[in-house]
């Protein structure tokens, strides 16, 4: 049965960190104008929808998700036209624009919180202030013990008013407070503003933490984020999400993604089923396999785990799926998932494939592309994540550390900046990225790794992205099959089938075989079919012809392979 259709099923998202992508006049800061000059290297990977991250107006506590203004563009990034430029640009290139929509939170320097403090005009009602108790030394006590999701209490004291808001991140991006309604009617009426304005949809960063319990009751002290259990998909999210597409989405061919916190399977069909107020939800489950005791510790996960989170959310979801692996706020994919040393380039290849043949919209960050690794941190002085310097510096404060070399290997693996070094356009100086001096320093290895040199490449990760999104928009069955994972115990293959009961399609049954592994391996796939190469990131793999007997597969390290399956004879 063929899923029902629709343009952001079949779409891949490209996303754009524009403070790091390319900067078109010299300040070290990427902005509108720099994106403009490489639309149509954008266009050329063949993707569909640009995911732009916050350019609104902000001082950039918590690099854009702290707006001060919606409806205006940050100084650095350039103007309300150079906005409207870009739009129409992407337009042209007949791809999409998603924008970021932050509305859990804004900056302290946004107009309603300065007026909330003024206690001015209903303001003050805006955000979540609290009184506390004083403790024997007449210092402030939070009203309960929630803590920030950067580390810390959610509770800050503000000496103007003289009681205490609710920030569930940095202290100056306080919590708007959702249960009044002149709140949401302010949210929507801006949200149909810019949607009016001829954009294709949001992604909606933390949206599942809007609704607040009443009375803020304690949380589990024991969990890493103290509270999460009363204010992820909290008890009127579900209402206020779905007051919001009414008022909003519902009236244009929009798309909407939600980052949910802390959300299961089920939880997460209430949103997106056919009945849902979103299209897609942005899951956190596979990428907490390594962070299982917390932020501090990096586990080690095995491939069985990732399956099974895998799979469940491919069979078990009532809706349409996310597929990702990095992003803005998580390390570089290759670094994480892969090899970034001896195999960087085939096991960049082979997480292609595995976001490009999963079932859902898949999105890629600026650098997937090209195999963009972590960065080496030598001091947290070159570091300019609020969430990794804030928890760095609560650690050494309580003694937990003494200094950050202590720290080192986890800040460098966890960092949030290891996403947001800039974009690697060639070996010149600065990568290419500006001719002044970036607002965070280059990766080292960028004169090896850039595209220019991938261009140049004849078998490079950026044609293998090239050629493996254009088979996607060649095969349905890619986009609509349904999944069936096998060989769920296997410890180093993962593999696969996509198939799609549809009479109109000439390839039906795709059988993915990726051998996420350093070291060469035989498999034996249960599969009673004639099994024809269609794709890979072996040379001869893409080229052969003839069937295959994938019974007894002999996989190389990090090798991905495709194959149509068909009847035996």
């Amino acid at each position: 049965m063929t899923a029902e259709r629709a343009w952001w099923k079949e779409a891949v998202v490209y996303q754009i960190y524009p403070q790091s992508f390319n900067d078109s006049d010299g300040d070290g800061v990427g902005d509108l104008q720099g994106i403009i000059e490489r639309l149509d290297y954008v266009a050329d990977l063949g993707v569909d929808v640009i995911w732009l991250n916050p350019v609104y107006q902000s001082p950039q506590v918590d690099n854009g998700y702290d707006i001060s203004d919606y409806r205006a563009i940050h100084e650095a990034y350039g103007t309300m036209a150079d906005w409207e430029e870009l739009l129409d640009e992407i337009h042209a290139r007949d791809m999409r624009l998603v924008m970021d929509l932050v509305v859990n939170h804004t900056s302290d320097d946004h107009e309603w919180f300065q007026r909330s403090r003024r206690d001015e005009d209903g303001y003050r009602d805006y955000y979540i202030w609290r009184e506390g108790d004083t403790d024997e030394d007449g210092e402030p006590v939070p009203p309960n013990n929630w803590t920030t999701g950067f580390g810390g209490s959610a509770w800050t004291d503000d000496e103007q008013v003289g009681t205490q808001y609710l920030h569930l991140f940095h202290e100056r991006q306080p919590d708007l407070n959702w249960e009044n309604a002149e709140v949401r009617s302010d949210i929507y009426e801006m949200i149909d503003w810019w949607l009016a304005k001829g954009i294709d949809g949001f992604r909606m960063d933390v949206i599942n933490l809007i609704s607040k319990p009443e009375g803020l009751p304690d949380g589990d002290p024991d969990k890493g984020w103290v509270g999460i259990e009363h204010f992820a998909d909290g008890p009127r999210a579900q209402e206020f999400l779905e007051e919001m597409a009414a008022e909003t989405f519902d009236n244009y061919d929009s798309m909407t993604v939600g980052e949910c916190v802390d959300i299961d399977v089920d939880t997460a069909g209430d949103y997106v089923s056919a009945d849902g107020p979103l299209d897609m939800v942005f899951h956190f489950e596979h990428m907490l396999l390594d962070q299982q005791e917390g932020w501090w510790t990096i586990e080690d996960w095995s491939l069985p785990e990732l399956k099974s989170v895998m799979a469940e959310w491919q069979t078990d979801l009532d809706g349409w799926n996310t597929v990702y692996l990095g992003n803005h706020d998580q390390p570089r994919i290759v670094s994480r998932f892969g090899d970034d040393g001896e195999y960087r380039e085939e096991s960049a290849k082979l997480l292609a494939t595995f976001l490009l043949t999963h079932q859902g919209t898949p999105f890629l960050f600026q650098g997937d592309e090209i195999g963009m690794t972590n960065c080496p941190w030598e001091s947290i002085d070159e570091m300019r994540d609020a969430d990794a310097t804030n928890r760095v510096r609560l650690a050494l404060e309580s003694g937990d550390i003494e200094d950050y070399d202590e720290a080192r290997e986890v800040v460098e693996f966890r960092s949030r900046d290891n996403a947001r070094t800039p974009m690697q356009w060639n070996d010149s100086r600065n990568a290419g990225f500006t001719d002044g001096d970036p607002w965070i320093q280059v990766n080292p290895n960028y004169e090896d790794v850039n595209v220019a040199a991938a261009e140049a490449a004849e078998d490079s990760i950026l044609s293998y992205y090239r050629d493996l999104i254009d088979l996607r928009s060649d095969l349905d069955v890619l986009v609509y099959g349904e999944y069936e994972l096998l060989l769920p115990d296997h410890e180093t293959v993962y593999a696969y089938r996509r198939t799609l009961d549809d009479p109109a399609v000439d390839v039906d049954d795709v059988l993915i075989v990726l051998n996420i592994s350093p070291t060469a391996t035989r498999v034996s796939v249960p599969v009673e079919a004639e099994a024809t190469p269609l794709f890979g990131n072996e040379l001869d793999t893409a080229t052969e012809s003839g069937s295959h007997d994938v019974t007894d597969a002999a996989l190389q390290p990090y090798e991905a392979r495709l194959y149509e399956l068909s009847e035996q004879q």
